[in-house]
């Protein structure tokens, strides 16, 4: 369980366990900042101390080993958890780098020292400032407070109002603080992983080039590179939506804080001070508890907590009310007072302050029994006004609204992403919701509507229906797959979930699925990938029933949920599930009397680039491919839907343009592996020292990765062996979607040899895909 999410709504309660959760929030940023100046120091080692270059070495990949990032919420995405594993890799690749080499380039002080600098200078210490003003605002509010508290109510009139106006513009200024300190936690928390990993990513690529054989280490870390980038990018893109949600959650709470107050167990909660009687001649004290009442059960507790004291929580106190009255000012010399009985201590009042006046109605409402003034938790979610529906006109304004799409505007750039002008959107959806104008309504071949428009008029319309398509109940459902299990049994619980819908809503759904997968076969010219199309319809097609800071961490699920439907939705539209829920599979399993998996073994790890970040990618269009598989999905450049895209081959290697473009073939785009989080990986370094452990499937199956060079742009054969029979002799389980999953005695038609090390090419069933080369025997 990572860090717990910050709620807004809590800064209004201020309660202890708020404050424990932004102190866990403060002491895992120290603990980044202690890294990150560790890191920096250990970075200028290895540009100054060219003689002790080895050891500085260690000791930075010590450093990178050590530290681990905490994430908010109860899980990671793909992305996340190798970003995660990242720093591990790079200790890996420096622990084999221990005698003396090269003096580094000085390039090294402006792709690592700076970023990481200006980072920790610019980020970290800016959430050091918040945290002092933060401080100094709860010790003035709660100082300023007591102060007013203690006022005397004999004073005049109007004295009293000027102090209680006072107190509520302080209370205001210290709310507006604690919600911009609270946002501001969580997104340097989010912030800080690609903000970190970035430049340490940098000043890999930078080492390799001053070794004697750093072309060849180079070419073998560029493939985890290339990866490492887009998870990096991945991430950014979901940071960036989730920053904007998260955003517009916390201005809804500033503008009503009531309307959007959390959902719990307790009638009411909050801060009173308890009256404590001394012996004569002391007097009273007043201390201040965080209490909270459930009415069904009568029972009160009062925890003692000071803000200003190192926030340590006291002892419970607990007992069942037996009844509360209201103090007027004839009868103590303090404002906004009350009197509890409880049932064990009868004829012994405790006498408690509230902070204001509408802060003691409150709790006399929830206390007497009288009927309580609840707000509805969920005003946001009800079912929204006007005509939005899935009924004949809907159906029928989504699928003028893709027809046009697909005959006007399939290649444009940032289809879907580029919005609309809202008055315009606005006016186009009244005509097609308009049973009487709909039909009128000429999208495909009317000037007066651009794509945009229409875009955003179908994004709009799907937004305005009373639920989400995916439906609140399933919400959680569908969630609960993407965070966890392997690529099949993702697919496998989305698929069993989606026939769940109600019919109108799957049929709807598969409208649309099929809409966004043409549309992603245009990657090339429209730059809408799988991934891109599910940041975009993830929280149109899913949103939770409640706006929390916890449900939009969830944000980047629902975007993978959406990705699984368009790269599967074929077989989740067109097939039946499975008739019992699917569980998930962490990661497949040989049977232990099978030969070691070619990914396994020392020596493999080559992982699929899916774009380059900050370079323009260039996809070849589907009808480019040299085989082209019908009846495999197609994979996403950068869909983390998956851990591996099905893979379709292309005999030519990527080329190498100038430095803002990189234009590889469709096959070899797609034809990459990744290996699953859970799966014993040998480390790179390893690999790249150490030599085949096959050479025979080496020399007879090229490397699938090519650097031709620049003066003959040469391209290497892929031998293969045409229309070969081939039996398993082992059963195998697919750790990922580009492999086959079979057992004992399965043909195999069409064998050849795949362009990756031992690895075979065959199709079984239909579906072709990569096979174990030591699982199966040739007939």
């Amino acid at each position: 369980m990572g860090l717990q999410p910050l709620e807004f709504s809590d800064c209004y309660l201020d309660s202890p366990w708020f404050r424990e959760r932004v102190r866990a929030h403060e002491a895992e940023l120290e603990r980044t900042n202690k890294f990150i100046k560790e890191l920096l120091k250990d970075g200028k080692n290895l540009i100054a101390a060219t003689k002790n270059l080895s050891a500085a070495q260690r000791k930075f990949a010590h450093s990178l080993r050590d530290f681990k990032f905490e994430f908010i919420g109860d899980a990671e995405t793909d992305d996340e958890r190798y970003i995660d594993a990242s720093l591990h890799e790079f200790s890996n690749f420096l622990k084999n780098l221990e005698e003396q080499r090269e003096i580094l380039a000085l390039s090294v002080t402006e792709t690592l020292i700076k970023p990481l600098e200006r980072f920790r200078k610019e980020q970290l210490g800016a959430v050091k400032e918040e945290k002092k003003k933060f401080d100094k605002e709860t010790e003035k509010n709660y100082s300023l407070l007591e102060k007013h508290l203690n006022l005397s109510a004999k004073k005049k009139e109007l004295q009293l109002q000027e102090a209680d106006n006072q107190v509520e513009q302080n209370r205001k200024h210290f709310y507006e603080l604690s919600l911009e300190y609270v946002c501001k936690l969580q997104e340097i928390q989010e912030r800080k992983k690609f903000e970190c990993v970035e430049p340490v990513l940098s000043f890999f690529q930078g080492l390799f080039t001053f070794y004697h054989q750093g072309y060849e280490l180079a070419k073998d870390f560029n493939h985890y590179k290339m990866t490492l980038q887009i998870n990096i990018q991945n991430t950014r893109n979901r940071f960036e939506g989730t920053r904007s949600e998260v955003e517009e959650l916390m201005n809804k709470i500033r503008r009503n804080p009531q309307e959007h107050k959390r959902a719990n167990h307790f009638t009411m909660e909050g801060y009173l001070y308890v009256q404590e009687k001394r012996p004569a001649p002391f007097g009273s004290s007043w201390v201040k508890h965080y209490c909270t009442y459930r009415k069904d059960t009568k029972k009160f507790t009062m925890i003692p907590f000071e803000h200003r004291s190192g926030g340590k929580i006291g002892d419970e106190e607990l007992f069942v009310l037996m009844y509360c009255t209201k103090r007027n000012i004839d009868t103590i010399d303090r404002r906004f007072c009350f009197d509890l009985e409880a049932s064990d201590r009868p004829g012994v009042p405790v006498t408690m302050q509230a902070f204001s006046e509408e802060d003691r109605r409150l709790w006399l409402e929830a206390l007497d029994g009288k009927e309580s003034l609840f707000i509805n938790l969920n005003r946001a979610n009800a079912k929204r006004e006007g005509s939005a529906q899935l009924d004949k006109i809907g159906f029928t304004v989504i699928k003028k609204c893709i027809s046009a799409v697909e005959t006007r505007g399939i290649n444009d750039q940032g289809l879907y992403r580029v919005v609309g002008v809202s008055s315009k959107v606005q006016r186009l959806l009244s005509l097609l919701m308009d049973a009487k104008t709909c039909n009128e309504v000429d999208l495909e071949n009317s000037v007066d509507w651009e794509v945009k428009t229409i875009t955003s008029a179908m994004k709009q319309y799907l937004r305005s229906l009373p639920e989400p398509l995916m439906t609140y109940e399933l919400h959680g459902e569908f969630i609960v797959p993407a965070k966890s299990g392997s690529p099949e049994s993702r697919v496998n619980a989305v698929h069993f979930l989606v026939h769940k819908l109600p019919e109108k809503n799957k049929e709807m759904l598969e409208i649309l699925v099929k809409h966004l997968a043409n549309v992603s076969k245009h990657a090339k010219k429209n730059l809408m990938t799988v991934a891109n199309l599910g940041v975009v319809f993830g929280p149109t097609l899913m949103r939770p029933q409640e706006e929390t800071v916890a449900a939009i961490m969830d944000l980047k699920f629902q975007n993978i949920v959406v990705e699984i439907l368009i790269e599967n939705h074929e077989k989740i539209f067109k097939t039946l599930p499975d008739a019992t829920f699917p569980e998930p599979i962490s990661m497949s399993v040989s049977p232990p009397n099978a030969p070691p998996r070619q990914s396994r073994r020392q020596g493999q790890r080559i992982k699929r680039p899916l774009a380059v970040y900050n370079l323009c990618l260039e996809l070849d269009d589907a009808d480019s491919h040299s085989s082209p598989r019908e009846d495999t999905p197609t994979g996403s450049m950068d869909s983390l839907s998956s851990q591996s895209p099905t893979p379709a081959f292309s005999s030519s290697p990527p080329r190498l343009l100038d430095g803002n473009h990189l234009i590889m073939d469709s096959g070899d785009l797609t034809g990459w592996t990744t290996n699953l989080p859970g799966q014993s990986r040998p480390s790179m370094v390893s690999w790249m020292n150490t030599p085949s452990a096959n050479p025979a499937a080496t020399n007879t199956a090229p490397s699938t990765f090519f650097f031709p060079n620049p003066a003959t742009g040469s391209d290497r054969a892929v031998e293969s062996v045409a229309h070969r029979k081939a039996r398993a002799v082992y059963p195998c389980e697919a750790e990922h979607s580009s492999e086959l999953s079979f057992q004992i005695g399965a043909i195999f038609e069409d064998v050849q040899f795949s362009r990756e090390p031992g690895w075979l090419e065959g199709t079984l069933n239909g579906k072709r895909g990569l096979i174990p080369q030591n699982y199966v025997q040739f007939l």
